[in-house]
């Protein structure tokens, strides 16, 4: 090309691109409103660590409706005096534990513009127990009727805490006439989902006739990665504005990052070794024995949260008051080897062995809490010194293996223990013959006696007694083994975020008081 030529068509580009430039800025305020409404938008964007691919809440395992804030509950916790306080509903009776009337507030509607009535929530707890076989079992309702704003139920049997079971985000209350329940759940809380792409992600919208307020967001997006190291690079970079359990390799150079806040809350948690008792090598408690003394709890705490957490000796936190006090657990390869030897196991050739037979076990572990993992490798490498393999299994959703699968004898799993302020979800959903998290197989005709008694008592020292009962035996015959309690956290753009909580119950994150400065 000439010089002259290239001169040429430079020139009129320039020009070209100078009457473009000239048009955008004279047409600046009507052209580009949309763009600056866009560009002024209030908008958070929230990444999680739990993917879902359902958002029916009524059998979402994640509770993303809840924690999306899409739905809510009739009754929530308070997390400070561990009590359980209205929400959908303003006040309820029910002396007897067997009929309780629950008085709903008025005015509430869904996202859809319908009214939140008895008849809607009475539609909606039935879907609930239907779809469900777990809640069915949790919440053992009998009957419900509805007139205006007043429900009336009641239960198979005298069931005390039967409002507490009401905080489960499977029992959020929807309108169940909506067309997509599985992808678009009408609920009533202060964001209506615009999208949701499986697995990906929730595009929010502020709904503007909430009942408590409408929010000062204007959107929310709400995305899933298991990954926590590229969890944390996302807020790093910016791309996301409040990460939860971001990497704990990566605290300290988020930390260091001007306007990056990390924070870390003790939660109802605990990272527990899970036993398949219907496993033969399992059913001898000296094996389960073995596998508990292989445990170096300390040693995880520090190694692998970094301090993040405690070690565990129950399923409970200490500082509840239904949580039993132990004296520190022998452990060590030593520990381990005495029980094996009561089992009848002898090292032979360096392979830990009964009547010829190699004990081999198969552990569980899935990627979305990445200390988990970590954990499974840990315990392998032990077991492996004393002639024992493991091979460990990855998974992806732990709840529907553990469930329909049989083939395995170990897994470790992450489970909320008091997220109602009380004892008695996890001992019904762990030990009790029909509990939906029973993934060990409990069958103690002992154990279950009292938690059926449990179930029954509305004394909150008797209960606390009770409770401490439920898991001395668990403890005492190993039907699981609890390894630390981790702490849950967050790190957020300080300089943009605002009013985030980081709760202890890990229900409620994307509420009406979220903000931005």
């Amino acid at each position: 090309m000439k010089l002259s030529s290239y001169i040429q068509i430079r020139n009129f580009a320039f020009v070209s691109l100078f009457f473009v430039v000239c048009l955008l800025a004279a047409c600046g305020d009507t052209t580009s409103s949309s763009e600056k409404e866009v560009a002024q938008e209030k908008h958070i964007h929230f990444l999680y660590n739990f993917t879902t691919n359902s958002l029916d809440p009524h059998v979402d395992s994640s509770y993303v409706p809840l924690r999306a804030g899409i739905t809510e509950t009739l009754v929530r916790l308070d997390e400070e005096n561990l009590t359980v306080e209205p929400w959908l509903a303003e006040s309820w009776e029910g002396e007897d534990g067997i009929n309780w009337i629950i008085h709903l507030r008025e005015g509430i509607t869904f996202h859809n513009g319908k009214e939140m009535d008895a008849d809607a929530v009475k539609a909606s707890l039935e879907r609930a127990i239907t779809e469900s076989v777990a809640m069915e079992n949790a919440l053992k309702i009998d009957e419900i009727s509805a007139e205006g704003y007043t429900l009336k139920i009641s239960t198979t049997e005298a069931f005390p805490e039967f409002i507490s079971e009401l905080v489960n985000p499977n029992v959020s209350i929807i309108d169940v006439t909506a067309e997509d329940i599985l992808n678009k759940p009408i609920g009533t809380g202060p964001f209506a989902l615009e999208t949701f792409t499986p697995g990906s992600r929730l595009e929010l919208v502020r709904y503007d006739e909430y009942w408590d307020g409408a929010s000062n967001l204007d959107r929310v997006t709400f995305s899933f990665n298991e990954d926590a190291n590229a969890r944390s690079l996302a807020l790093e970079s910016g791309q996301v504005d409040i990460v939860y359990r971001p990497e704990v390799e990566s605290l300290d150079s988020l930390e260091q990052i001007e306007g990056i806040h990390v924070e870390a809350t003790s939660t109802f948690r605990v990272h527990q070794m899970t036993m398949n008792m219907e496993r033969e090598s399992l059913k001898d408690v000296h094996v389960r024995r073995a596998v508990d003394a292989l445990i170096d709890r300390q040693e995880i705490v520090d190694s692998i949260l970094l301090g993040y957490g405690e070690a565990a000796v129950s399923p409970f936190l200490p500082s509840l008051p239904f949580a039993p006090a132990y004296e520190e657990r022998e452990s060590g390869a030593e520990i381990a080897i005495e029980h094996l030897q009561k089992a009848g196991y002898t090292l032979e050739n360096d392979v830990m062995q009964k009547d010829g037979e190699a004990l081999t076990l198969t552990l569980l572990t899935y990627p979305a809490r990445a200390d988990l993992p970590l954990i499974a490798q840990v315990f392998q490498s032990d077991a492996k010194q004393l002639g024992i393999g493991v091979e460990i299994k990855q998974i992806d959703t732990p709840e529907e293996y553990m469930a329909s699968n049989r083939d395995w004898d170990l897994a470790t799993y992450s489970n909320l223990t008091a997220p109602r302020g009380d004892a008695g979800y996890y001992l019904n959903a762990t030990y009790h013959p029909t509990g939906a998290l029973n993934f060990s197989g409990a069958e103690e005709p002992e154990l279950t006696a009292i938690i059926d008694e449990l179930n029954r008592t509305v004394d909150q020292e008797e209960r606390a007694k009770l409770a401490r009962r439920a898991t001395d035996y668990v403890n005492g015959n190993v039907i699981n083994s609890f390894v630390l309690h981790p702490s849950t956290i967050v790190a957020y753009n300080e300089n943009k975020v605002k009013n985030w909580v980081t709760t202890r119950s890990e229900y409620y994150m994307i509420t009406n008081q979220l903000d931005v400065n």
